[in-house]
Formats: structure tokens, C-alpha cells, sequence
């Protein structure tokens, strides 16, 4: 694991070459990928959400795909489609750009949900299927979705149980003056993204994701995360609350933030810090809670605050 420990802060620090004050997103991505999930980022464009991308993947010297979600998309521009080859007289199957390792699905909520649904197999299975035929995905393969807030025009809602698939959801935000000022300076007189060089590879990648599962989840933080999630099933305001898919990834989060914090096990405070990104994409606000103006992170912020930590045994 000590591998690991540098190996993560190495990735971190490179992607921050290029990416100006952004350390908590370049971090909740990077956990994203230890724990073999998938990130959906909601912003207005312009904020760097495909640079962070190409950063990250440039530093894992990861293969690298790009999808304009659009609404002409069809789900074979994703996935791949059989071309018949006349010389052999056989049907040879051209790969789409879902066969990468970094796999950037940008403004993925301006497509039809049948296109956004081709998706699913993908990112939960790890393979396609085309006429019948699986053929495996790169080992590893990380999906980050980028969308538009849905009050922008021609944006469609993405389906709960495309919702569901992402481990995290994560917002960038406007930088700072001086955040700003750096972007500026930064970029004056050339790109840094074409001078990033590779920190990692995708099969340390894999030995990470590996290594994540054996970090410690002591009982006291297994319960702890149970009653959150029941907290969010059973709270009034809600008319869904979190599956035990939100369950198994708050654990797989906190043991990959572990990982980044050069600790080989879980503590309250990773699950306390993580519910929101994890589990607030998955929860419905009921109808009269969202005309009111009601915030999915606002609520689930009381929810933690009020859910008792456990003490320093757990």
C-alpha cells in the first residue's frame, strides 16, 4: 500500500499542474476511479470539466475518448457497430469510444434517454453488447459524465437508474479572483496540458483498485453507514430514498479516501465527508419539497448532522 499512498499524490499533484485551485475535485475524482465507480459533474460549461479529464487521463497514461452527447446521438456512435468487410465477406466489428480507459461522456444530459441508457451496460457490466456479441471493456474504465444544470435549455432529465450507476456527483464551481488570476497566467503563453507527462499506468490503476478492497471497514462504520442511508428512506420530505447500491458505494468511497489519505482504514469522518457526493444524485425530492425551492444537499447535510457519529473505538 505504500505504493499507493505515493502514487496518489503524485496523480493529485500533476493533474494540479494543469488544473488551478481544484484539489477537492481532483480528489473525489481520484477516489471515483480507486473505488472502480463512475463521476457525473453538473456544471455550466467553461468551468474545465474536460480538462480535468484529459489531465487525469494523461497522467494515468490512460486511453482517452471523448462523446458529444447530442440529440441525434444513437446509441451505436457509443457503444460500436459490425461493419460488412466485401474481401472476406465477413462482418467485422468497428469499436466505439467506449472502449477506453478514460471514457468523457460531455453534456451527456442533451441526448434522448435511449442514447443516455446505452451507457448502462457499460459502466456497471464493464463490456457491450453488439448483435449479440460481449466484447470486454479496458480494464480500468471510468466513465465521467458531464452535465448542464436541467433549468438550461435542451437538456433532458438522466434516468434514476442511470442516476444510480454514478459513484459520485460532484460540482466544480466558479474559481476565485485569484484562482482566476492563476488561470490566466497559467495559460498566457501556452497549454500546460500538452507538456503533462504520465505519473502512473493503468495497470498500477488496477493494483489500486485492488489494494481499495482490502482497507478496514470496522462494524461501528458499517452501522453508521446503514443508518444514514435508512435516515434517507424513511425522511419525510423524500419520495425516494437511497438503495443499497448508495450503501455499498459510500463504503467503496470511504475505503478509496482512505487510500488518499495514506490510511488503511475507514474513518467516521470519511463517511461524514462523502454522503453528500455520494448519496444526494440518488435521492427524489417530493413534488411540493422541490417547488418550495428544497435542496437534495441541503437536506442530506441535516441528515448527517443529525445521525450519531461513532466514537474512536469504531
Amino acid at each position: 500500500m505504500n505504493l499507493g499512498f505515493g502514487l496518489c499524490k503524485r496523480i493529485t499533484e500533476n493533474i494540479s499542474r494543469v488544473i488551478v485551485g481544484k484539489k477537492q475535485s481532483i480528489e473525489l475524482l481520484l477516489a471515483a476511479l480507486l473505488a472502480d465507480g463512475h463521476v457525473l459533474i453538473e456544471d455550466i460549461p467553461g468551468l474545465g470539466k474536460t480538462l480535468l479529464a484529459k489531465s487525469l487521463a494523461k497522467s494515468i497514461a490512460g486511453s482517452f475518448r471523448r462523446v458529444q452527447f447530442t440529440p441525434d446521438l444513437l446509441p451505436a456512435d457509443i457503444t460500436g457497430f459490425n461493419i460488412y468487410h466485401q474481401q472476406t465477406g465477413q462482418f467485422i466489428f468497428q469499436p466505439g469510444p467506449v472502449m477506453a480507459n478514460i471514457l468523457l461522456a460531455d453534456e451527456i444530459n442533451r441526448t434522448i434517454p435511449r442514447t443516455q441508457s446505452s451507457l448502462l451496460e457499460s459502466m456497471e457490466e464493464r463490456q457491450v453488447t453488439v448483435d449479440g456479441k460481449t466484447y470486454p471493456l479496458p480494464h480500468p474504465f471510468f466513465v465521467m459524465a458531464t452535465q448542464n444544470p436541467i433549468e438550461l435549455e435542451g437538456t433532458f432529465s438522466l434516468p434514476e437508474a442511470q442516476l444510480d450507476r454514478f459513484l459520485l456527483k460532484i460540482r466544480l464551481g466558479y474559481p476565485d479572483k485569484d484562482e482566476e488570476m492563476a488561470i490566466l497566467e497559467r495559460f498566457q503563453e501556452k497549454d500546460p496540458l500538452t507538456e503533462l507527462g504520465a505519473v502512473a499506468n493503468p495497470e498500477q490503476i488496477a493494483e489500486l483498485q485492488q489494494a481499495r478492497k482490502g482497507i478496514h471497514v470496522s462494524q461501528p462504520i458499517r452501522e453508521y453507514i446503514t443508518r444514514l442511508v435508512r435516515a434517507t428512506r424513511d425522511h419525510t420530505s423524500l419520495r425516494l430514498g437511497a438503495s443499497p447500491r448508495g450503501s455499498l458505494n459510500l463504503m467503496r468511497a470511504g475505503q478509496a479516501w482512505a487510500v488518499l489519505n495514506e490510511r488503511n482504514y475507514v474513518l467516521p469522518d470519511d463517511i461524514k465527508y462523502l454522503a453528500v457526493p455520494v448519496l444526494a444524485h440518488r435521492l427524489i425530492l417530493k413534488e411540493e419539497e422541490r417547488l418550495r425551492g428544497e435542496r437534495l444537499e441541503h437536506l442530506l447535510e441535516e441528515i448527517v448532522d443529525r445521525i450519531t457519529v461513532p466514537g474512536p473505538a469504531g
